[in-house]
């Protein structure tokens, strides 16, 4: 099992080609898994045709995170002021979709939560998405801290 920051890694892959390609989810995370076990057995050395490893926390972060999109746009929306969720960049908005399923959702600690979208967005985004990250991420922790 992948530790749960390369879930997190594999969860903003599959948001990012669902928000792009408009795939259903299943069809989304059956592509990212034949991709990267395509891959691996390319590029690893003895990786061979191993069989298919799940990642369920992988799933359930992507599978979750579209089941609320709604309700997670919203949070977003009303924590960035003057930018709308359409206007931005696809890997900050799915950074910040991702992670805030996982406050509002999940039992992780928001700290632990906003570490891990700065991560993501210092890999995968910008240097200048990691602030504006950083400040819509604590707004919507500080608002929905009991």
């Amino acid at each position: 099992m992948p530790s749960r920051h390369r879930s997190r890694q594999r969860a903003l892959q599959i948001l990012y080609q669902l928000d792009v390609r408009k795939l259903p989810v299943r069809d989304a995370v059956d592509n990212y898994y034949e991709t990267l076990y395509s891959w691996e057995s390319e590029h690893e050395s003895g990786a061979g045709d191993a069989p298919r490893e799940d990642d369920p926390f992988m799933e359930e972060l992507v599978r979750g995170t579209v089941g609320h999109a709604a309700r997670i746009d919203e949070q977003i929306s009303s924590h960035s002021a003057n930018w709308r969720i359409e206007r931005m960049p696809a890997v900050d908005r799915n950074i910040l979709r991702l992670a805030v399923y996982e406050i509002m959702e999940r039992s992780t600690p928001p700290a632990v939560v906003i570490d891990e979208a700065l991560e993501l967005a210092r890999r995968f985004a910008g240097e200048e998405s990691i602030p504006f990250i950083n400040g819509v991420l604590d707004s919507v922790r500080r608002q929905l801290a009991p």
